[in-house]
């Protein structure tokens, strides 16, 4: 009901038993999201009324400072192949659960919301199929409370929301490491249409847990401004996570100011080259994205035994850049029509506002 508001239980305890879940990619029994779903169907949650997760440095967030025993445990469980069964965080366990989650769950809706003030991820669909997000407002500004992240998920639709977080505002993932193996299972067929990002670490990023791929996403028609954002686009990846990214088509995106880049691709993040499994990242496209004020254009930092590939600027006018890019590990870099700082840029091989390579 419009004007309504919805006040969630602060205490762990009222979260008990453990549910099937899976955290930061990685599947265990531990406190239930505070809404929930498994393997249900035409599930609806309407209305313009408020969500409140209540969470605060007063309860859930706090746990962010205390949670790496847990989080090196569940880690370790899934590189070790621990049935999920004795992946056991119950009571006493800091690690906090999603406000939302489906899981392995058809035919969504959630319509007209406001969401805020989550313990962890705000929504959070995972191994889904049809799923509608629609004209959401998300905010939340605590440890890991990223907007919404559709995890190993098909044919999802993101449209008309606005999201204020204090972690990335959409992040697309499908499992981590050793257990994102074992699933198996991609996020594939996300479009991602007329939203707005506001303060966040990213506006729509895919990874860190995206072991087991992302193919298919389309972002257009979105607005994505802040001091406080720091990138537009963002791939986050490493040779312990692997996997492919592919596909990832962007268009009439207006950027008012983010922190440090456009698009940002980084094989490097956390454990960087230190692994088995090379990712892979091919078959970008920005078209008709400008931008107000940024750091620089481009950061792409891949490995050279596997360069990402197929990155294309078109159609785009990016003002007020403060610094060249970043162009390491990329193979068929093209540019066209894309004017920096009132400048025409017609080249391939190298960003729009590159120094030469390193």
């Amino acid at each position: 009901m419009k004007g309504a508001t919805i006040r969630f239980s602060t205490n762990p305890e009222d979260y008990l038993p453990p549910v099937f879940s899976r955290w930061e990619g990685i599947e265990c029994m531990m406190y239930s999201p505070l809404i929930y779903a498994y393997r249900q169907e035409n599930i609806a949650l309407t209305g313009r009324g408020t969500l409140d997760g209540q969470s605060s440095e007063a309860n859930w967030w706090r746990f962010s400072r205390l949670q790496r025993e847990d989080r090196t445990k569940l880690g370790r469980y899934g590189d070790e192949g621990v049935p999920v069964e004795q992946r056991v965080f119950g009571s006493g366990s800091k690690l906090r659960p999603p406000m939302i989650q489906f899981y392995r769950c058809r035919n969504i809706l959630i319509d007209g919301l406001t969401i805020k003030n989550s313990p962890f991820w705000h929504i959070h669909p995972v191994l889904s199929q049809n799923v509608t997000i629609r004209e959401v407002t998300v905010t939340g500004m605590g440890p890991n409370n990223d907007g919404c992240d559709p995890e190993s998920s098909r044919d999802v639709l993101i449209f008309g929301c606005s999201f204020d977080t204090g972690d990335d505002c959409i992040a697309i993932k499908s499992g981590r490491n050793n257990d994102g193996r074992r699933v198996g299972v991609p996020s594939e067929n996300i479009v991602v249409q007329d939203c707005v990002m506001k303060n966040g670490h990213g506006g729509v990023v895919i990874g860190s847990e995206m072991t087991g791929g992302v193919r298919n996403v389309f972002i257009e028609d979105c607005t994505m401004d802040s001091r406080n954002l720091d990138r537009a686009i963002r791939i986050k990846t490493n040779a312990i996570r692997g996997g492919v990214v592919e596909n990832v088509f962007a268009r009439r995106l207006a950027i008012g100011q983010v922190g440090e880049a456009v698009l940002k691709v980084n094989f490097h993040y956390e454990e960087g080259d230190h692994g088995p499994y090379t990712p892979v990242v091919r078959n970008i496209l920005l078209e008709e994205v400008t931008a107000r004020k940024c750091g620089r254009v481009l950061y792409l930092d891949g490995f050279e035994r596997s360069p990402i590939s197929d990155v294309t600027l078109r159609d785009c006018a990016f003002q007020h850049i403060d610094a060249p890019d970043i162009v390491r590990g990329v193979k068929n870099l093209i540019i066209e029509s894309v004017r920096v700082n009132g400048r025409a840029v017609e080249s391939a091989g190298e960003g729009p506002s590159a120094t030469p390579r390193r």
